[in-house]
């Protein structure tokens, strides 16, 4: 075996069959109806693999020229995760979605993203090949280190970064895996009991079919080649310049909340940092419309 094959095969996430990667479509449309629909969507070429993007936009056409929205999916998940937020979001400006290379989606990795300065050129890319100027970035989990990563190594496509309960602040601990799986069992538990797991767990997917489907479905369907990303350092942090804003969830399992509230704008000039409660790792999703206003709210203000 050559040493591509091999560190293909160790490095680049894929379907397992090509029946499984169908079912997982399917069960992603099924989420994907739920939000807005789609103007448009493409395939970026870039260095890394082709980047499939959904994209979103308003019907005022003076909110067309205005700055758009990245959205940046997290870690075993695709740009369907953002059907709570697209609606709000494309109404006011325009919006695109990403699907990341690495994980399921229509996204088809040939070369991995996860070291930094390779997750900031394959972003850098997907941004030219759209044809996109100025965008604020937005991400989430995941997709927020990717967002953050892209602020500290090429900020200059950026208007603004939010980061919505984000990677890339501290080092995942043991708490938020075991957060993961027990999610993930519970999957399978008995009707009547997902609706107390999912307050228990604060995982909307147990009570949310088509949520419940997909994230079955791409357990199966794919294999993730990827390490968890590093934290940025402090002396990292101090150099961001990007207008910066922060939302955690109060029962976060993946950063602790209070810490990072006071730590990410001490270390970041003008970063404004915010907890949202009754929600854990995902506020986008648990108070979409509460979090949909902030965040446009601090575009608008940015812009």
């Amino acid at each position: 075996m050559s040493e591509t094959t091999a560190r293909t095969q160790a490095d680049v996430g894929r379907y397992v069959s090509d029946s499984w990667r169908d079912r997982y479509f399917a069960a992603c449309d099924a989420v994907y109806a739920m939000g807005a629909r789609a103007l448009a969507e493409h395939d970026v070429e870039t260095s890394f693999g082709t980047t499939h993007v959904y994209r979103y936009g308003p019907t005022d056409p003076a909110a067309r020229s205005r700055t758009p929205v990245v959205l940046v999916h997290g870690a075993g998940s695709c740009s369907a995760m953002w059907y709570p937020n697209t609606p709000a979001l494309s109404a006011d400006r325009p919006v695109y979605a990403v699907d990341t290379p690495g994980d399921p989606g229509r996204s088809v990795q040939r070369e991995p993203i996860h070291q930094p300065e390779r997750a900031a050129q394959w972003l850098d890319e997907t941004l030219d090949g759209l044809g996109l100027e100025r965008v604020h970035l937005v991400g989430a989990s995941y997709g927020g280190w990717l967002a953050l990563n892209q602020a500290h190594r090429s900020p200059g496509r950026l208007a603004s970064v939010t980061l919505l309960d984000p990677g890339g602040l501290e080092k995942v601990g043991l708490r938020f895996f075991v957060w993961i799986f027990a999610g993930l069992f519970a999957t399978f538990a008995p009707k009547a009991l997902r609706p107390r797991l999912a307050a228990w767990l604060e995982q909307p997917v147990l009570v949310t079919p088509e949520l419940r489907t997909m994230i079955r479905t791409a357990v199966r369907a794919y294999r993730i080649r990827r390490p968890a990303p590093l934290p940025l350092s402090e002396a990292e942090l101090t150099t961001l310049r990007t207008p910066l804003y922060l939302v955690l969830g109060r029962r976060s399992l993946l950063v602790h909340p209070e810490r990072q509230r006071e730590r990410v704008p001490r270390l970041v000039p003008g970063a404004r940092a915010e907890i949202i409660t009754g929600t854990g790792h995902g506020p986008q999703i648990d108070h979409a419309d509460e979090v949909n206003r902030r965040m446009l709210e601090f575009m608008a203000s940015v812009d």
